[in-house]
């Protein structure tokens, strides 16, 4: 359940921090205190959307942190399956808004995305608000409730696998049927751009090692200066003593010295090892000297090739690699059309096949929805009962439609409001406070089946008065024996029923507003169930149905 809330700096709450026990707690609150500040707060926390409005005037930054405790041993593996660890039953979401467009997000401490913290809060709380009930107005929204009622997840998962294998094959099959006379064109622009690339035989890096070679015989003539000066030294030539001749004539000095001097035998052995390596030098550019030897035709063999290199970039890629893989491209589409009535004839067979399969998985769930939908509707209509509307019956109507991502069905909620009516779709009969408890009776009938441990109702009652409110009261109560529930309420006949009754209220401060949350004892609870009732001008007959209402809640 959620424990604790923390805000700081939303809207005109600067900061606040929530108790929330078990059972069923309800905020009440003059329009315009910022009871929907607290749960646009809470949607923040869930990883809801949000706008830099949102922060409060003045402010650089808000915060928004929920503790939720108690959490089922299943519900905890399924937070732990996305990568985070569930202590002792705890979690702790926190969420940081910058008005520069920047936040962080965290569960645990740990860096979290708001993405993962909506999957997260799907598993731990509900929230059902005033647009909830108007989504009950669009029969899209219908199937998705009858499918989680009857747990048809995996099932309609099956199905959509199916129809998108479909899907993809009738594609590339419309892609084949094209017309014969851009077929033939097609493949004579194919056909010329893969021969061009053919024939030029490309290979990869070949591009920079032509240019390195193009360094090397634009150079050659300083490079093979520099090669025969260097040769020169080493060996003298043919007209003087080179270096390693110098070398062998202080190594035979060296002998003699050696005979004489101690400790010259080393330099002895350095001189020759030196005359070595002098010698090897001499040979290694030598034959250099052979290799640089170019023919200035090879210049131009280089700079034609660079040019058919440039040409086919302009035409096909920004780089040789990029040209090859072009190439590649039109060898596989001119195969593809090459061979187009085979693989259309292909194509054909697999979209029969499909078709057959997807049909089949379509009826399987046709079937299931129908089964599902007969005991969605009869819990609703138990529900209902309780809420007052017994007269009101409810029916699912399931049409036959061309296969779609969903499935093959319409599904469609009808509504007589008045018993010999014949039930009508919501939006042409339901009224705003029929909508409301055919919601309510939905989220409960649904919440009964999952394992959500907190359900938010945001205004629920919007639309009712009187003993529809206060079945709606005594609907919420019930519900709380089994979960958490969390209800923003106008109305003193929801509120009666709560076992946790806190007052959202607004005070200008100096030239500022500020929101307070305060948690109520019994005496100020008849306060402010009798404020609601009669405004601000209470008497003590206000005051004794307050105290009675409480009296008959059970509280």
């Amino acid at each position: 359940m959620l424990s604790q809330l923390y805000i700081e700096n939303i809207a005109v709450i600067q900061k606040a921090t929530i108790q929330l026990e078990g059972g069923f707690n309800v905020f009440t609150g003059e329009t315009g205190a910022g009871k929907t500040i607290l749960i646009s707060a809470i949607n923040a926390v869930l990883g809801a959307r949000t706008s830099r409005g949102i922060i409060r005037s003045g402010e650089s930054r808000a915060v928004v942190s929920a503790l939720f405790t108690s959490i089922p041993e299943e519900v905890a593996r399924q937070v732990e399956e996305l990568g985070y660890t569930v202590e002792e039953g705890q979690l702790m979401v926190h969420r940081e808004l910058d008005a520069g467009g920047n936040g962080s997000c965290r569960v645990n401490g740990r860096p979290a995305t708001t993405g993962l913290l909506r999957q997260i809060s799907s598993l731990l709380i509900d929230i059902h608000g005033q647009r909830d009930s108007q989504e009950l107005l669009s029969a899209e929204k219908h199937m998705a409730f009858v499918d989680g009622f009857g747990g048809l997840e995996e099932e309609v998962a099956a199905y959509r696998g199916v129809y998108q294998k479909l899907q993809q094959a009738r594609e590339k099959l419309d892609s084949l049927q094209m017309d014969e006379s851009y077929k033939l064109q097609r493949q004579d622009l194919l056909q010329y751009q893969l021969g061009e690339i053919e024939a030029a035989a490309l290979s990869p890096g070949e591009e920079e090692e032509l240019l390195s070679q193009r360094d090397i015989i634009r150079n050659a003539e300083t490079i093979t200066g520099a090669l025969g000066s260097g040769y020169q030294l080493l060996t003298g030539g043919d007209e003087g003593i080179g270096i390693v001749s110098a070398l062998g004539s202080l190594g035979e000095e060296l002998d003699t010295i050696c005979r004489f001097v101690e400790g010259m035998e080393e330099y002895q052995g350095k001189v020759q090892d030196l005359r070595y390596d002098l010698e090897e030098l001499a040979a290694t550019l030598r034959g250099s000297l052979d290799d640089y030897n170019f023919d200035p035709r090879q210049l131009d063999r280089v700079e034609s090739r660079l040019d058919l290199l440039h040409r086919l970039k302009k035409k096909y890629g920004a780089t040789v690699e990029e040209v090859i893989a072009y190439g590649e491209r039109c060898a596989r589409e001119l195969d593809e059309l090459t061979f187009a009535d085979e693989r259309a004839e292909q194509l054909r067979g697999e979209v029969e096949a499909l078709t057959a399969q997807a049909k089949k998985k379509a009826a399987a769930l046709t079937a299931k929805r129908k089964k599902a939908g007969d005991a969605f509707v009869a819990s609703i209509q138990r529900e209902l009962t309780d809420l007052d509307m017994p007269a009101v019956r409810l029916t699912l109507r399931l049409t036959p439609r061309e296969l779609g991502p969903s499935g093959g069905d319409g599904v469609e909620f009808l509504l007589a409001a008045n018993p010999g009516e014949e039930p009508k779709p919501l939006s042409k009969t339901a009224s705003g406070g029929e909508l409301s408890r055919v919601m309510l009776a939905i989220k409960n009938v649904l919440a009964g089946r999952g394992g959500v441990g907190t359900v938010i109702f945001d205004e629920i009652d919007t639309g009712v008065s009187g003993r529809a409110a206060q079945k709606i009261g005594l609907k919420l109560g019930q519900v709380a024996k089994s979960r958490q529930v969390i209800c923003v309420t106008h109305l003193a006949q929801v509120a009666a029923y709560a076992s946790h009754h806190s007052r959202i209220y607004k005070q200008v401060e100096g030239e500022r507003t500020y929101t307070h949350v305060d948690v109520l004892v019994r005496e100020d609870r008849v306060k402010e169930l009798a404020r609601i009732n009669v405004g601000e001008n209470i008497t003590s007959t206000a005051l004794d149905s307050a105290r009675e209402m409480l009296t008959l809640a059970g509280n």
